[in-house]
């Protein structure tokens, strides 16, 4: 394995999950700030008050009814309030992350933190402030920031108002958002990533319900929505620095026939196309791909466009490709007894795999197939953005903690990547998820850990948040000094 010399070893995390200090500073309320606590068997639920004072909690996925506001109530427990207090912690956070070694941090910005409803005229200053103070903290150790626009963190008014990305008049803005931090952090930062996992719209559409024509019609016009504000960000920062690059971001979920059955391959390459080729298509190749007509026929869609929609598609395509990656899935048109289960994608249980606690299957050899195939599909630089494990770890009576089942995990991808980069893909960068424990997204855990360094907190809240070193801390940082040739 040869990993090319400047390759961008790292980690990376998302504000939401991370930071806290939800109302500290100016910081407006954001989507994830009215989500409660759940479990790997119980959802997150988005909390509520109705019009005639009435209050109430509804299962993340079904969303709040007709009517109602999302707000913060009493009595129930909101995860990512706090976090992990990033906010507070960063230097000791980025010395650890220097520690290891990193290259490159990817982190996101939280728009409420820089605009609290995200319809002010001008910028909070402290929000601002803070991400200066973190890329100044990271440059003090030469560690490169990746930095991403939207990590499902829209301001909660915005949805409340407009409908969020449902709604076209959200663009202005997201350009006005866009253009500040394109401006204020010029020298400080030059990678950037748009919309974070922009193909969850449509990738997970149907998973806890059955999807109607309008749920359709409805997904695919809010990611005609975040296309547009993905291009306008992508020229604008092409005409704000020379320095700045821009990628798009794609959940890389795989999709396997289950069976050599001609009608399971044909199903898993129309899953492909839906749930993962589709987004990416447009953001790298600035149009929309031949089979996005059938895939809106399916479900009578009609976009509303604008004359100039397509113009501006094909003037704001990516300069590199990023995704996240933890596992393939399988698809059949035969029934089958048992099914798989993680991070919402629902499928058939591979009988070649094995499965996490979480349901997620272990397939380090399914990241080079997609690194093969998107390079191929687009040749351009690529990152691996997000790859860990969840876990439970434990906390030895000496404080230590031995994570032998994270350190093989990532010793297999990162084998793979390295067979990938020999075969001629031009991978120049790997983020490992989680680098530091934080809040689950899909089940607002802290149990789930994936990081080298776990941080004293429980899922009830409870703890002292002190930082420690686990042992694949450790084995981390040997990769990142031998540029991934000692993985032992």
């Amino acid at each position: 394995m040869s990993f090319p010399e400047g390759f961008l070893w790292g980690g990376a995390t998302a504000a939401n999950q991370c930071e806290g200090a939800w109302d500290i500073d100016g910081r407006g309320p954001a989507e994830s700030d009215v989500l409660t606590a759940g479990s790997v068997t119980s959802p997150r639920l988005v909390t509520y008050r109705m019009p005639d004072g009435t209050t109430g909690a509804a299962p993340r996925w079904k969303g709040a009814p007709d009517g109602a506001h999302r707000e913060v109530l009493e009595g129930y427990r909101y995860p990512n309030h706090e976090a992990i207090d990033f906010y507070h912690h960063y230097k000791d956070d980025i010395a650890l992350f220097a520690e290891m070694g990193f290259k490159q941090y990817r982190m996101s910005i939280s728009w409420s933190r820089i605009f609290p409803t995200g319809m002010e005229e001008t910028p909070n200053r402290a929000g601002l402030d803070f991400y200066r103070n973190v890329f100044l903290e990271l440059e003090k150790y030469g560690i490169e920031p990746l930095v991403t626009m939207w990590h499902f963190d829209t301001p909660l008014h915005l949805e409340e108002e407009l409908g969020g990305w449902q709604n076209r008049e959200i663009l202005p803005y997201w350009d006005r958002y866009v253009r500040t931090i394109l401006e204020e952090y010029r020298g400080l930062v030059r990678n950037w990533l748009t919309i974070n996992e922009i193909n969850n719209t449509i990738q997970f559409l149907g998973a806890h319900k059955p999807a109607t024509d309008e749920d359709y019609q409805r997904a695919y016009q809010h990611l005609h929505h975040q296309f547009l504000a993905s291009a306008h960000a992508v020229k604008m920062a092409h005409e704000i620095s020379d320095d700045y690059r821009v990628g798009c971001m794609i959940c890389g979920v795989p999709h396997y026939p289950l069976t050599c059955d001609p009608a399971d391959v044909m199903l898993a390459q129309r899953q492909m196309e839906r749930c993962v080729l589709y987004c990416g298509d447009v953001q790298a190749k600035g149009k929309y791909p031949v089979y996005a007509q059938r895939l809106w026929n399916e479900h009578g869609v009609h976009l509303q466009t604008e004359p100039e929609d397509a113009r501006t598609l094909a003037e704001g395509t990516v300069d590199f490709y990023t995704f996240s990656y933890y596992m393939t899935t399988c698809d059949t048109t035969h029934e089958v007894k048992e099914t798989a289960g993680g991070n919402m994608s629902f499928g058939a249980k591979n009988p070649y795999l094995e499965y996490s606690d979480w349901g997620w299957a272990f397939d380090s050899l399914g990241l080079r197939y997609y690194l093969e195939m998107v390079y191929d599909r687009y040749e351009k630089p690529i990152m691996v953005v997000e790859n860990g494990l969840g876990a439970f770890d434990t906390v030895e009576e000496d404080g230590s903690i031995h994570d032998p089942y994270r350190i093989d995990y990532m010793r297999a991808h990162i084998e793979e990547m390295g067979k990938a980069i020999d075969e001629g893909v031009n991978l120049i960068g790997y983020t490992s998820w989680g680098c530091i424990d934080l809040i689950s997204a899909g089940t607002g855990e802290m149990r789930k850990r994936y990081g080298f360094i776990h941080v004293d907190l429980d899922d009830e809240g409870n703890g002292t948040l002190a930082r420690s070193k686990k042992d694949s801390f450790h084995w981390y940082k040997q990769v990142i000094e031998s540029n991934g040739t000692d993985l032992t």
